[in-house]
C-alpha cells in the first residue's frame, strides 16, 4: 500500500491533487483544508496518503496532518460512510472541530456538513464518540468563534464564499487579530479569505 508521496504538485482542484513522484503524476483526492494549505504548483509536497482497493478501483486519498488522516481513516469505518463522503465531512470542518463535534454529540453542527443528514449524523456520533481520544478537539484550542464570528460567517457565505472558506477566515482573524468590533472582524477575516 501507498503510505504517502513527496515530490512536485503538478496541478490541483478542491478536492484533488495530482503530484509527479519520480516522472509518476498521483492523482489524489484530498479534503478543501489540504487543498488549501498544500501551496502551488511547482511547489514540493509531502501527502499522508490512505490507498483504497476495489473490486474496480485503486483510489488514493491525501492529508497535510496525521490527524485528518487518522480521522478519515475512522470515518469510513463507520457504516455507510464511503471515502468520497469522509472527504466531503473534513472539507466542511476543521479536525479539532470534528472531533469536539463528535465528542459533545454535536448533532446540529454535523448536520450543517454537506452530506450529512440527521441519522448519518446520529450513527457517527455512536461509533466515534469514544475513539478519539488521542486525537484534540477544537476545546483544547484557544477559544472558538463566539456569536459574533458566527455573524461574521453568515456574512462571508452571503458574499458567496463557502462555509468552510468563511469559517477559516474568521479563525485566521481571530487567531490574528482578537475579539474587536464588527466591522473590523469582517474586514480582517475578508483579508484572510481573498489571501487563500
Amino acid at each position: 500500500m501507498i503510505a504517502e508521496l513527496r515530490g512536485r504538485l503538478l496541478r490541483k482542484q478542491p478536492q484533488e491533487a495530482v503530484v509527479d513522484v519520480g516522472g509518476v503524476g498521483y492523482r489524489v483526492t484530498i479534503p478543501l483544508s489540504t487543498f488549501y494549505r498544500i501551496g502551488e504548483p511547482g511547489a514540493e509536497v509531502t501527502l499522508l496518503t490512505h490507498t483504497h482497493v476495489r473490486e474496480d478501483a485503486l483510489a488514493l486519498f491525501g492529508f497535510l496532518t496525521p490527524v485528518e488522516q487518522a480521522l478519515f481513516e475512522r470515518l469510513i469505518a463507520v457504516s455507510g460512510v464511503g471515502p468520497k463522503l469522509a472527504v466531503s465531512i473534513l472539507s466542511g470542518i476543521e479536525a479539532p472541530e470534528l472531533v469536539a463535534a463528535l465528542r459533545s454529540n454535536d448533532l446540529a453542527r454535523l448536520t450543517r456538513i454537506p452530506g450529512v443528514g440527521k441519522k448519518t449524523a446520529e450513527r457517527l456520533v455512536l461509533e466515534l464518540k469514544d475513539k478519539l481520544q488521542d486525537l484534540p478537539s477544537a476545546a483544547a484550542l484557544p477559544a472558538g468563534p463566539s456569536a459574533a464570528a458566527d455573524d461574521i460567517v453568515s456574512a462571508l457565505v452571503h458574499l458567496g464564499y463557502s462555509r468552510a472558506e468563511a469559517e477559516r477566515g474568521v479563525e485566521r482573524a481571530l487567531r490574528e487579530h482578537g475579539e474587536g468590533r464588527f466591522e473590523d472582524q469582517l474586514r480582517f477575516a475578508l483579508q484572510a479569505v481573498s489571501r487563500s
